[in-house]
């Protein structure tokens, strides 16, 4: 059957399923649109929460910025993965047992002011906006490169069924169909990774064939075979680092652990949950979960740059006549030029694609050796390895059809889980919180769906007119997480003197600085009569990039809610109480909420 058909088949599918599961378990009350009645089993949860966290930046590209970095791109797996473990050790159990509905009502209980509520409600806003638009622009690729319908369209195709699903099922229809969209993603993730391994290394376990020999029978070993490969075309080894800077690494690392542990819209999933006990249990499904996909990625990063090198490379590499006729290219080449994602010139007429390093001088000193004047391949968006690579390794259409269905259900599970948040920051903490906190169940209900329509078509814009920092990495979002709620959600739980003043000035001081850091080095604003920083290593502060800065972020926030919160009075005594008994282990298996 022809692609185009078979996808929209198997598209179709996958949301006829979700709209029938967001009718089914449609909420029919506050309780159910915010935290799905708090009656959702562990493992279920456990397998939302990871169809809610593993966004459009994990399905599609963290395998392609592992394939580009090679061991540099460990950093996400050990920074995306480490931060469940601070939520199951550090945040789910307590934020539980307190019982709210939502993070900006913890941190205005907990703090005793509704300022603070409000300044986490604008944290909550800016970190959720920032994400999600980069859903709905994944959303809108995946449409428009495999349906092959304009990118408008996708979008909106898309934003029609977080509608559907999200407005009508809240927290409670949107559980279930994360759990439908797992299993769509997670199988569309391993099914080409185990044709793939199997092709290229003859063991169907990618995480096993990431480390076996080629199934060539030459011997060579996956990794030694690509790690010879890239360093002939003038880049770096694979398995070897670059020569960063430890710090930014480290702090990079530490910025997307605790940027995971306080995005709001991940700690809500908590709060479904009937216990204190399954909220622990709940982060450990989830790292099940999330771990059959965060531990194919490398393997599926390795064998994609090694297939589409040896689709250039059509004999010895680095050679005159080892690289693609340029009239002979594949057909998923000229699809995948059309949106903009991959392009190739020939610069110097002798019709073949020359692809290497030119920024390397000994590849250029060989290079000129033999007429080429520059990479011809012009662009190769990191984000295209996973969708184009069933292309590549010429998979079953089936294959490549469900291969789309999985990214778009990526992207709208976490876009669905986001706008979720927003949503009940708006019509739960401020609405019924701060300005009408007399209104009826019933009209909070309506104002909470309005809200989730309100937020889907803002969102809807911002990824049809994405402002500079939206299409930036997904890593500045966890690094204004980091910087603004992890700090004041973890002072709340384990320093009983930290009060609301130290909570507010922690919180402004935190997100300030770093979206201060990052506008600035992005090159974003400037400030009359001085001069624009470039955003390059030589210019940012010891080497800390942007994306990294999140955790320096943290530390302000950190301090100086502490410095403020010891100058200033303490909480009041019943509030030390509190803080005290949300630690006492005792009543863990209580449901009743404290």
């Amino acid at each position: 059957m022809e692609l185009k058909t078979l996808t929209y088949i198997v598209v179709g599918i996958t949301f006829a399923i979700y709209i029938g599961i967001a009718v089914w378990a449609r909420a029919s009350s506050t309780g159910e649109f915010y935290v799905a009645g708090k009656g959702i089993h562990p493992v279920a949860n456990g397998m939302a929460t990871a169809a809610d966290w593993m966004s459009a930046a994990s399905f599609i590209s963290m395998a392609g910025l592992i394939a580009f970095l090679g061991y540099g791109g460990s950093v996400f797996l050990m920074g995306w993965t480490g931060g469940y473990v601070l939520l199951a050790m550090l945040l789910a159990p307590y934020l539980r047992k307190f019982g709210k509905f939502t993070v900006p009502e913890f941190i205005g209980d907990r703090y005793y002011s509704q300022t603070a509520r409000i300044v986490a409600v604008i944290c909550l806003i800016v970190v959720s906006i920032t994400y999600v638009i980069g859903q709905m622009r994944g959303m809108g690729v995946a449409f428009s490169r495999f349906m092959e319908v304009p990118f408008e369209v996708g979008l909106f195709s898309g934003m029609g069924i977080v509608f559907i699903y999200a407005v009508l099922g809240g927290m409670k229809g949107i559980t279930y169909t994360q759990i439908a969209q797992y299993c769509v993603l997670i199988l569309a993730y391993t099914i080409p990774a185990i044709f793939i391994s199997l092709q290229l290394t003859g063991n169907p376990i990618p995480q096993l064939g990431l480390g076996s020999t080629m199934a060539d029978g030459s011997g060579v070993y996956l990794l030694d075979k690509l790690d010879q490969i890239v360093r002939e075309l003038g880049f770096n080894e694979y398995t070897t680092t670059s020569n960063g800077n430890m710090l930014n690494m480290f702090l990079y690392t530490m910025s997307l652990m605790i940027g995971t542990a306080g995005l709001p819209h991940v700690i809500i999933r908590f709060f479904t949950v009937p216990k204190v006990k399954d909220a622990r249990l709940s982060a450990g499904w989830a790292l099940v979960f999330i771990a059959i996909l965060y531990t194919t990625a490398p393997a599926v990063g390795a064998m994609a740059r090694l297939n589409l090198i040896e689709t250039i490379q059509t004999g010895p590499v680095g050679s005159p006549t080892g690289n693609l006729v340029a009239e002979e290219r594949p057909a998923w080449m000229d699809r995948w030029e059309t949106t903009g994602l991959l392009a190739y010139e020939d610069k110097n007429g002798d019709g073949r694609i020359q692809y290497y390093n030119d920024a390397n001088e000994a590849m250029n000193a060989k290079a000129a050796e033999f007429g080429w004047t520059g990479n011809e391949m012009t662009k190769v968006d990191r984000d295209i390895m996973v969708l184009a690579n069933p292309e590549i390794a010429r998979l079953p259409n089936w294959v490549i059809a469900l291969v789309a269905a999985g990214g778009i259900a990526a992207a709208l599970s976490t876009a669905a889980g986001l706008l979720l948040a927003i949503a009940s920051a708006i019509s739960h903490d401020l609405l019924k919180g701060v300005f009408k906190p007399d209104i009826s169940e019933k009209n909070e209900l309506l104002a909470s769906r309005i809200a989730m329509a309100f937020a889907i078509m803002v969102a809807g814009y911002f990824g049809l007119n994405p402002p500079g920092f939206a299409a930036q990495v997904v890593a500045l979002a966890f690094g204004l997480a980091a910087s603004s709620i992890f700090p004041v959600l973890m002072m709340g739980i384990f320093d009983k003197r930290a009060n609301s003043t130290g909570a507010i000035a922690g919180m402004l001081a935190g997100i300030g600085s770093t979206l201060l850091y990052i506008f600035w080095f992005k090159g974003w604003f400037f400030i009359p009569g001085t001069a624009m920083a470039p955003n390059n290593a030589d210019n940012w502060f010891l080497g800390i990039s942007p994306e990294a800065f999140g955790a320096v972020g943290a530390m302000i926030n950190f301090a100086v809610a502490y410095i403020v919160s010891h100058a200033t009075a303490p909480p009041p005594e019943h509030i030390q109480h509190l803080v005290e008994d949300i630690r006492v282990p005792r009543g863990a298996g209580d449901s009743v909420a404290h």
